[in-house]
């Protein structure tokens, strides 16, 4: 029997593939980047035949690396990032426009619009979050309304979407029936997570076919197969990307929790099958495995990586990245000064639009090495209020974070995570958690291991960052940096 797995991570910057032996042990690796098409100043692009033939080639790349063939491979997983939405013809599996992807902004009058629909309290609740322009479901809607080829290929009964691993099946699968297991099938913004259904009301209130969208799947099952190098290779599992994460930090017990540090900040806490009834944190139907249901909750900051980015080309404090936690150790705190970066506004738990970025509290005395400091403080602060929220809302209570992406790389912002937290923070040095998790539930799929219980540990070194500062302490920064979102919020609202 093949013993094998191969993990896809198709993302929004590039594709990735890994090839996992029966000890979860990494055999083989492959990456290619992806260009975003601009084709207008709020619209942002993909080219289905790129991210298509960028797949094919990081499965080759992570084949030959391992030094197998596809005929040792016993099943393939795919991960997707979520809200990107594809479009192509069910006749001839051609694309009919390029992918339109979450960071597109062309939908911003449909939400607007949105607002005053009668049903418009419901969705939140159906949906597991608020539809807003980087939505699938408004992307859709948008290409009803302007795009006559989609138009048409709806009236036709020829039209099918979905999200890239929907497409991937599609286009190297030859798959005549789009599938999408229940993540994605919320990715797109238009299922019911609750009822596990498409929102007919939804649907015709943004005029899309259902007979357009994918069948909805169990996250392990038979999806099809792809054609790697003249052999058909079965596809046992689908993810959304970000769920894939959480699966992949082997996150899969209530109360497991994990951040990844990218542009933005995510936080992802698995609440086992308990499913809440919350309005102010993204509800999500992770996985659904033999009918057993996993529910996540998802929250981020608005910006993290783009603010290190701030830091080094517009304020240009630091030179180069890796400077940031280096100049942040250099102090033993920011002295006073805090750091409230809402470049593009607060997000959960305060949810302040209009705020902007803040330094609160600055003397002549303080130097660019405070303000770094006060910047890994700030991210702290930030994972304490989501976290609190989400205790307060749901009764979990997380008692470590695994942490990813690339802040994590410093120590220093891991230590000062933790400091702020008051728990453990847990970094990895294996980073490819995404790609990871879809190898994983594809060999479930397979036979390779007989269930999560039974799955491999993560590989890598673990390190550990306790927190070491004393309870009265913490309570003091988090009163300093409540006073100071205050102050912002105010500014942002004022009387």
């Amino acid at each position: 029997m093949a013993g094998f797995v191969l993990g896809i991570d198709q993302g929004t910057s590039g594709s990735r593939a890994l090839v996992l032996d029966r000890d979860g042990a990494v055999r083989g690796y492959g990456y290619r980047p992806l260009a975003r098409l601009h084709p207008a100043p709020d619209r942002v692009e993909q080219d289905p035949l790129a991210v298509a033939a960028g797949v094919r080639e990081v499965i080759a790349e992570a084949l030959e690396r391992a030094g197998v063939g596809p005929a040792d491979l016993a099943a393939c997983g795919i991960a997707s990032q979520r809200d990107t939405d594809f479009a192509w013809d069910a006749r001839t599996g051609a694309p009919l426009a390029n992918a339109i992807t979450w960071q597109d902004l062309r939908t911003i009058p449909l939400e607007t619009e949105l607002r005053d629909w009668p049903r418009v309290a419901e969705c939140r609740r159906r949906l597991g979050y608020w539809p807003g322009p980087w939505s699938g479901a408004l992307h859709l809607a948008w290409r009803m309304r302007h795009d006559p080829v989609i138009r048409d290929a709806a009236r036709g009964g020829w039209l099918r979407v979905g999200p890239s691993a929907t497409w991937v099946l599609a286009a190297l699968g030859g798959s005549p029936e789009p599938r999408a297991d229940v993540s994605l099938a919320q990715s797109i913004n238009l299922w019911d997570f609750r009822a596990r259904d498409w929102w007919d009301d939804w649907l015709a209130y943004l005029d899309v076919p259902r007979a357009a969208l994918p069948v909805v799947s169990p996250t392990v099952t038979d999806f099809g197969s792809l054609d790697v190098g003249g052999t058909r290779v079965p596809v046992r599992a689908m993810i959304a990307d970000q769920q894939g994460a959480l699966f992949g930090y082997d996150c899969r017990r209530a109360g497991d929790a994990e951040a990844t540090h990218g542009t933005a900040s995510f936080v992802n806490v698995c609440l086992g099958d308990a499913m809440p009834e919350l309005d102010t944190i993204k509800v999500y139907l992770a996985w659904l495995l033999e009918d057993r249901p996993t529910y996540c909750l998802e929250a981020d900051t608005t910006v993290t990586g783009a603010v290190v980015r701030w830091l080094r080309e517009g304020a240009r404090i630091i030179e180069r990245d890796e400077e940031l936690g280096e100049l942040a150790a250099s102090v033993p705190d920011a002295g006073g000064l805090v750091f409230v970066p809402a470049f593009t506004g607060l997000n959960v738990p305060y949810d302040v639009r209009e705020a902007r970025g803040s330094l609160l509290g600055m003397t002549l005395g303080h130097t660019r090495a405070h303000i770094a400091r006060a910047f890994l403080d700030s991210l702290g602060f930030q994972l304490h209020a989501i976290l609190a929220e989400i205790h307060r809302a749901t009764g979990v209570r997380v008692t470590e974070l695994k942490v990813g992406g690339g802040l994590s790389a410093s120590d220093a912002a891991c230590a000062i995570q933790a400091d702020w937290l008051g728990i453990p923070v847990v970094r990895s040095s294996f980073g490819e958690t995404t790609a990871r998790a879809a190898a994983l539930l594809a060999g479930i799929g397979a036979g390779i291991w007989a269930g999560e219980a039974d799955l491999p540990p993560m590989p890598g070194t673990v390190r550990r960052f306790e927190p070491r500062l004393d309870a009265a302490r913490r309570a003091e920064g988090h009163a300093s940096w409540q006073h100071a979102v205050d102050a912002v919020t105010g500014w942002a609202r004022p009387r």
